[in-house]
């Protein structure tokens, strides 16, 4: 057994630490809102996020920052992907000389176009950083439906250290040493989720979105090569994998704001109907800025940058991508 503590208390961090739970440790959660974190250690449910899903009652809740970091060595971070800076910039006194970290976040700093790792490196320094990503989404995961992960981490023994701390008879985690690949992958899928969402809001059907998730991915692989990443973290559960689920699931925030998008036109319009934080939106122009640095064409990427900052309309960011000249199809040039 080891000691957890996962900073939030969302759904995706309540998932994280039932699974965390389930898996033999003892867990500490951390949130910010009072009624949540009181709802969670008197109900075992947080009714705002997971409805009437109750979790396991050895988890306990905390809004003390300072108990939260002292309960144990291993942290895990499970807050929006645009708010990492600061955050850890305000907590950076708490983290411990040798703990360590696990990234759950998928996404791109817009400021800066840094993965989240490289974030976590240039506001704390070095420690022993990981990330877990796949095709997780909490809403299904919370209910111990079978699903797979990667445990990615700069050394071998470190992966498998994060994958023996997540791994029950749900959660099947593998591990890789590809941080940036697992990384790259699962911040791009949110874009191409969206792109996806898209075309469904606009009527189209199977071939549209088949198009566009096969391109796609096209695109994730040629961007992990292009940075000297394993092109074959696409093809995985952090590329291929996350990019089905994303795509294909009506749970997925990106393809379901994708969708509200592609109906109305309007990005006001589509905030309105889905108030949560969608990364893909985020993430976008930074993705796009990324591929341009190393000189990758990202045309299905590009054409969401295009619509979600409303240079383009849904219907003419379509028809650029149709006129695009086609090549050979191979997978990574």
């Amino acid at each position: 057994m080891s000691k957890v503590t996962v900073f939030g208390a969302g759904a995706w961090g309540c998932t994280m630490a039932q699974v965390l739970s389930d898996a033999g440790n003892e867990v500490v959660l951390w949130g910010r809102s009072a009624d949540v974190i009181d709802e969670i250690n008197s109900k075992h449910t947080n009714e705002k996020y997971l409805a009437t899903h109750v979790l396991p009652s050895n988890i306990s809740a905390t809004t003390n920052v300072d108990e939260a970091f002292a309960f144990s060595n291993t942290y895990v971070l499970a807050i929006p992907a645009q708010q990492l800076r600061t955050t850890l910039q305000s907590w950076k006194e708490y983290f411990k000389p040798r703990c360590t970290i696990i990234s759950t976040l998928k996404g791109i700093e817009i400021s800066t176009q840094m993965r989240m790792t490289e974030v976590i490196a240039e506001v704390l320094g070095l420690h022993q950083v990981a990330i877990i990503t796949g095709p997780n989404l909490a809403d299904e995961l919370v209910l111990r439906q079978p699903a797979g992960a990667v445990a990615a981490a700069s050394t071998q023994e470190l992966s498998e250290e994060v994958r023996s701390l997540f791994a029950t008879a749900y959660y099947r985690v593998y591990t890789s040493v590809d941080v940036m690949g697992c990384e790259l992958a699962g911040a791009i899928k949110s874009v191409i989720a969206l792109a996806v969402g898209i075309s469904i809001g606009m009527g189209y059907g199977e071939n549209t979105q088949a198009m566009l998730i096969t391109r796609g991915l096209n695109e994730v692989a040629r961007l992990c090569a292009a940075h000297g990443a394993d092109p074959l973290s696409a093809a995985g559960l952090a590329g291929m994998g996350d990019l089905v689920a994303s795509c294909g699931s009506p749970l997925s925030r990106n393809r379901t704001f994708g969708e509200a998008l592609g109906r109305t036109g309007s990005m006001s319009q589509a905030r309105a109907l889905v108030a949560k934080t969608v990364e893909g939106v985020a993430s976008a122009g930074a993705v796009t800025e990324i591929a341009h640095r190393v000189g990758i064409e990202v045309p299905v990427i590009e054409a969401v940058g295009d619509i979600v900052s409303e240079q383009l309309t849904p219907e003419a960011a379509f028809q650029r991508l149709m006129e695009i000249t086609t090549k050979a199809e191979n997978f990574i040039r």
